[in-house]
């Protein structure tokens, strides 16, 4: 089971290292991995994306909230749900005009945004759940080869008037 876990923790020199260091002691995986200063520039926010029940979930959760720099802990799953959103980058071929209509096809249905365009390549943009962009990235993969893919890492926030502050 996915479980985005949001932190919000101070922006100091080694808080991510022992946020990480604590997974890694306790064997989870990270699956992805955001951070950012906030609107406070004192506090960061760090969005990880990591597999497990729900018990490894609440262990987790439990045990970052004992890490000093750590100010405030949420599942987005385990508190009433949560927006998710990734955003990918993508070069690809287009050696033909057929190939670049289709491209530009694709873009349209999906919503997202071709942001450079040279003889022989497109570089794409698009935002939205890790699943929708999973099945953008196997939709363009069937009209030509991808040359090169950037994924930011999983972002969430909650949903509602629940909100994260110091």
């Amino acid at each position: 089971m996915r479980h985005v876990i949001s932190i919000l923790i101070e922006n100091e020199a080694g808080a991510l290292s022992r946020v990480v260091g604590l997974f890694s002691q306790r064997g989870y995986n990270i699956e992805s991995l955001t951070v950012a200063p906030t609107e406070d520039r004192t506090l960061s926010r760090c969005t990880i994306l990591t597999l497990g029940d729900k018990e490894e979930a609440e262990q987790i959760t439990k045990q970052l909230h004992k890490l000093v720099d750590v100010l405030r802990v949420s599942d987005l799953y385990g508190e009433g749900g949560g927006f998710e959103r990734e955003l990918v980058l993508m070069k690809m071929p287009t050696p033909n005009r057929n190939i670049r209509d289709e491209i530009r096809s694709i873009c349209e249905i999906f919503h997202a945004r071709i942001i450079d365009v040279t003889q022989d390549t497109y570089t794409i943009e698009y935002a939205g759940s890790s699943d929708e962009v999973d099945n953008f990235i196997k939709t363009l993969n069937e009209v030509t080869d991808i040359l090169e893919t950037v994924r930011s890492g999983v972002l969430g926030i909650l949903k509602g008037t629940h909100y994260m502050k110091k």
